[in-house]
């Protein structure tokens, strides 16, 4: 039976953001005391720090909700997946796909090295955002001339980490959305390109860039292929929150990065083709109900969220429960306001969270003027 939102919104965003302040304080004293002296020291430390926050969204989805997600690798791949670097490249099919990235890196026990290239508004998002600035995410403001330097600096600072990355890269650019399939679809048939049905068409110059600079220290991709049934409702924050499960079907395929071409243009064609294999095994599972050819690996349910949110809850509580009879907080009109003003800013935040990671508030493809913005669908 699915929660009302506010009934869940209110608790978990309560031990969410005082959790997550807590984690963001931590993050900043070892970032002005560590990195100076020691970036090694500084990047290992905030790998437990951050996990102490992003764990409790792998919560959410494996305890709460009860969301299923079924990974499809083959024996090899899995056994490596955690213990090397890895560029991970993904169709963006659902509001979620970068939480079940998340439970599948800390299923490898990478969570907190599991990085990614974002767009810049979501370094400014209360208590996750300013997290994933800490642990190094790459925030980009969509103009190649800042971005490109943007993504070179990057990749040269990731040479020395010190343990197992996983850098995530949305080639798409965008969330997948019907609109924006038409759009893709309109421009494809306007280039003699194959049409997609399910995926958008890929952006290159980002990819191309990840490949040529980081392929001297990077062995693998990681091409991940996400797919949620049609007989059931997209999972999305607010379902979540809600307790409504769901299942997400996720297939890996590793490719070695020196298999990949030398040339930037082989290395963009290369990206195109991968996305042109993705677009045919969805439309085959939604035709047929054949998702993958891999073998369904089994990823169990870790208590280790569990434990976290437990430590947190009993923590905070414990913390809350001296501290008002201390305060005198309701015990006057000033505190009970000061505490109803509390809850409704907790809520807000929340709110904000969940509304950046909808589908339909996603960057949208516009089309006029036609042809110009068109030709920014693919960069080249």
């Amino acid at each position: 039976m699915a929660i009302p939102a506010v009934l869940a919104i209110v608790p978990i965003g309560v031990l969410f953001i005082l959790s997550g302040l807590i984690v963001n304080l931590m993050q900043v004293v070892s970032f002005i005391l560590l990195r100076p002296i020691s970036k090694k020291l500084y990047r290992k430390i905030n790998k437990v720090v951050a996990e102490l926050l992003w764990l409790e969204l792998i919560w959410l989805i494996d305890w709460w909700a009860g969301i299923k997600v079924e990974l499809y690798v083959d024996s090899d791949t899995f056994q490596l997946m955690g213990k090397e670097h890895a560029l991970v490249i993904c169709n963006h099919r659902s509001d979620i796909d970068w939480l079940v990235g998340w439970l599948v890196a800390q299923r490898s026990g990478c969570l907190g090295s599991a990085l990614a290239i974002m767009k810049k508004e979501v370094m400014f998002l209360p208590v996750i955002g300013w997290s994933m600035w800490f642990s190094e995410y790459f925030f980009l403001e969509r103009r190649w001339t800042k971005d490109e330097i943007t993504l070179k600096s990057g990749f040269q600072q990731l040479e020395d980490f010190p343990m197992p990355f996983w850098l995530a890269l949305f080639v798409e650019g965008t969330r997948f959305t019907q609109a924006k399939l038409m759009v893709a679809q309109e421009f494809a048939a306007s280039r003699g390109l194959p049409i997609p049905r399910n995926v958008l068409l890929p952006r290159t110059k980002g990819f191309v860039s990840s490949v040529s600079q980081m392929r001297s220290f990077v062995p693998a991709i990681y091409d991940c292929t996400v797919a949620v049934p049609k007989n059931q409702p997209p999972p999305t924050l607010l379902r979540i929150f809600r307790g409504q499960s769901s299942v997400v079907k996720l297939q890996i395929r590793r490719h070695p990065m020196q298999e990949l071409p030398e040339t930037a243009d082989g290395i963009g064609q290369w990206c195109k083709d991968v996305f042109v294999t993705k677009d045919a095994l969805l439309e085959k599972y939604f035709a047929k109900g054949a998702f993958s050819d891999q073998k369904l690996q089994n990823i169990g349910r870790p208590m280790k969220s569990l434990i976290v949110v437990l430590l947190w809850s009993c923590l905070l509580g414990y913390g809350i429960f001296k501290f008002v009879p201390w305060s005198a907080l309701l015990s006057s009109w000033k505190g009970i306001a000061f505490s109803a003003t509390f809850l409704v800013l907790i809520v807000i935040v929340m709110q904000i969270l969940i509304h950046s990671s909808e589908s339909e508030r996603s960057t949208p493809l516009n089309i006029t003027p036609q042809d110009q913005t068109k030709e920014r669908l693919v960069q080249k």
